[in-house]
This record gives structure tokens, C-alpha cells and sequence, in this order.
């Protein structure tokens, strides 16, 4: 038998092993993992736990329907108890495992301790759970907002405490970046009509230590309260500051966890308000709301329909819409995705990339909790 094969077939199969060589790796694979460093420990572990619920809902659906193109989604977990240390470290893992991207990190420290490592790995960061301005400016290319800011939240906050004529406010916060970030709005909207917060006091990220800020903040008798900070921080401030005689109202930027801050408070939650930046998830006026709702369904268990878990089914919708529109399962072909998204309408929720803004809604809406644990517009 010859050992020898005709040279024509000695091209056909060199030019087929090049061409083989020469395709993205990503085209071959059928599953594309993407990684999620948050909170599924501590005190903030709701928000990494109901954020990370509403996106498996969207995907699990997603792949039981034949993935995209043929591709599934895999989306993999590691806690970093909201501690920004440990999300650098699972970031590094993710990256050094070669995730397809980032999606839905959940807090503003956790998140800026990833962007250095984003920009290095020009990794696609999608979706994460933060308003920070420092995200968002300046751009990012690889770095994706579905949600509005933190600046648009306070904003209308301020609006809506001063055309009700409450103008002495007071801010608790994070003592941290992300409490920066809502003084920072805060101070912002204020100043716009010429004001400044009459006191400013902060907990320790992870900590219901509040003691100094209720004595702080309660000596100057404000007429309302800004907080920025999580569920459990807010809800011992408020329980505190009530049994401290103080009567004013308590306004919470989307961050704090909604459904977890009124679990927390239980009957104390009457009149508290909270900014919003997705749909009201307990309607059924809104497409995408009623899509979540039989997502929720379809899942079967005890999932609850709370804003964090909306936020998550919301933004792996655009993930995954912008995945289709990619060109070939690259990073590249992604960012192209996604930016291709412009004045998209998701079931009645307008949102809307382009190569120059990757902040796809400034929408945002007040609620108020009540007693006994719902939430009414």
C-alpha cells in the first residue's frame, strides 16, 4: 500500500486546517459561559441571590428553547460576600478561565475592583447591579449599563422631597464608594436649588453598626432621609431612628433591595419610599413584566417577583439579544451586539446602546413600601 497521498489531496486538507485555525475559538464551542462575581453570603446576599434568580430564568428558558443559534448560556457563580478583595480575586479566576464576559456583578466597590481587570482582558462587562457614575464615566467600550444611575435616582428623589416642601434632608450612607456615589448625587441635586444635605452620616459596608449615624443624623431633626446603603444597614437605621423619636420619611436608592428591605422592616416598612429603575414586577401592563411573570412559572418553586430579580431577568433579555445580533460568538462580535441595540423596545421598556453611550435607559420611578410587605407606585 502506497504511503503517499495524491497532492491534491494533500492541499484540500492543508487548506482545510487553516481555515480551521484561522475561526475564533469561540465559533466552535455550543456553550458560552459567562462569570458572576456577587453577594450569595452576608448581609447583602440577597441582592447577589434574586439578581442572579432573574437572569437563569431568562437564559434557562433561552436554552430549553435551543440556546442562541445553537449555542447555550452557562452562567457561573462566585461569592464575594460583597467584599471587593475577593470579587478581584473571582474576577481573575474568571478571566484566567476564559469566561465569554462578565455579567450582572452586583455592587459599585465589587465592580470597581473589577474594571482594571476588565480593561486589561477587554473582557465585555455587562449588566452589573451599581448607578455609579464611575462606571460610566468615562466610557468604557467593554462596560454595559442597563440601568439608570445613581445621579438620575437622587435626582428625582430631591425633586420629589422638595415639590412636597421638604428641604432640610439628611444623607445616610455607605462608607464606601458606593455611598459616595449617592452623596455625590445627592449633593448634586441640591445644589441645583441651592442647598447642601443638613447632616451626612455613614456605616461600615456590611455592618448594621448605626448607633453614631441615628445620634447624628436625628440631632438635627431633618424633614427626610436619603440612604444609601443596603437592606440591613437601612432597615436597623430606620427601626433606630425611630425609637428615637424621629418622625421625617425615608427615601432608599434602588441598590438597597426592595423586597429585602421590607422583609427586614416587616411593619415598619409603611412609608418608606425606594427609586426604581426597572418595571413595577407586580403588574401586568408591561410586556416584559408579563414575559417575567411566566418565566417565574415556568420555574415552579417559591420564587417571588421582587425589582432585584426583574433587574436580572431584564438585563440577560438584552444580553441575550444582543448575542443574537452578534457576528460569530467573539467579544468583538458582542460589543458590536450590543451597541447595534438602538431605540429597542422590550415589552414597553425603551432602552437603547450605541458606540458612544453604553447606558441603555435613564428610567426611573418612586415606590412606596407598606405594611405588610407589598409595594404600591
Amino acid at each position: 500500500m502506497s504511503l503517499f497521498l495524491p497532492r491534491r489531496t494533500v492541499i484540500r486538507c492543508m487548506a482545510a486546517a487553516t481555515a480551521a485555525l484561522s475561526l475564533p475559538a469561540r465559533s466552535q464551542s455550543t456553550k458560552l459561559v459567562l462569570g458572576q462575581s456577587a453577594a450569595f453570603s452576608g448581609p447583602a446576599a440577597q441582592l447577589g441571590i434574586q439578581m442572579n434568580r432573574g437572569a437563569k430564568l431568562c437564559f434557562d428558558q433561552v436554552n430549553a428553547n435551543g440556546g442562541v443559534n445553537g449555542a447555550s448560556i452557562e452562567l457561573r457563580t462566585l461569592d464575594d460576600a460583597y467584599d471587593p478583595a475577593k470579587c478581584k480575586a473571582n474576577t481573575e479566576k474568571f478571566i484566567s478561565d476564559d469566561v465569554f464576559a462578565l455579567f450582572g456583578y452586583v455592587g459599585t466597590p465589587t465592580s470597581l475592583a473589577a474594571l482594571p481587570l476588565v480593561k486589561e482582558a477587554k473582557i465585555p462587562f455587562f449588566g452589573p447591579f451599581t448607578g455609579a457614575m464611575a462606571l460610566r464615566d468615562p466610557f468604557n467600550r467593554y462596560v454595559f449599563h442597563v440601568r439608570a444611575s445613581y445621579d438620575d435616582e437622587t435626582a428625582l428623589i430631591v425633586k420629589n422631597l422638595t415639590s412636597l416642601g421638604l428641604r432640610r434632608i439628611a444623607v445616610f450612607r455607605q462608607n464606601d464608594s458606593y455611598g459616595q456615589a449617592g452623596l455625590d448625587g445627592v449633593v448634586k441635586a441640591l445644589q441645583a436649588q441651592g442647598l447642601t444635605p443638613v447632616a451626612v452620616a455613614t456605616v461600615e459596608r456590611n455592618s448594621v453598626d448605626v448607633n453614631a449615624a441615628v445620634k447624628a443624623i436625628t440631632a438635627v431633626k431633618p424633614d427626610a432621609v436619603v440612604q444609601i446603603s443596603a437592606y440591613k444597614s437601612c432597615a436597623a437605621f430606620i427601626r433606630e431612628a425611630r425609637k428615637a423619636g424621629y418622625g421625617g420619611t425615608f427615601y432608599n436608592v434602588s441598590f438597597v433591595g426592595t423586597q429585602a428591605l421590607s422583609d427586614e422592616l416587616g411593619k415598619d416598612a409603611r412609608g418608606v419610599v425606594v427609586s426604581q429603575v426597572v418595571p413595577f414586577p407586580f403588574g401586568t401592563t408591561v410586556g416584559i413584566v408579563r414575559d417575567y411573570h411566566e418565566a417565574l412559572k415556568a420555574a415552579g418553586g417559591e420564587l417571588r417577583q421582587n425589582y432585584s430579580s426583574m433587574e436580572g431577568y431584564l438585563a440577560a433579555r438584552v444580553f441575550v439579544e444582543g448575542l443574537k445580533r452578534s457576528r460569530g460568538f467573539t467579544r468583538e462580535g458582542l460589543i458590536g451586539g450590543l451597541e447595534s441595540l438602538q431605540n429597542q423596545n422590550f415589552g414597553g421598556f425603551n432602552l437603547q446602546f450605541s458606540s458612544k453611550d453604553h447606558v441603555a435607559s435613564r428610567f426611573v420611578e418612586l415606590s412606596m413600601l407598606t405594611e405588610d410587605g407589598g409595594v404600591r407606585r
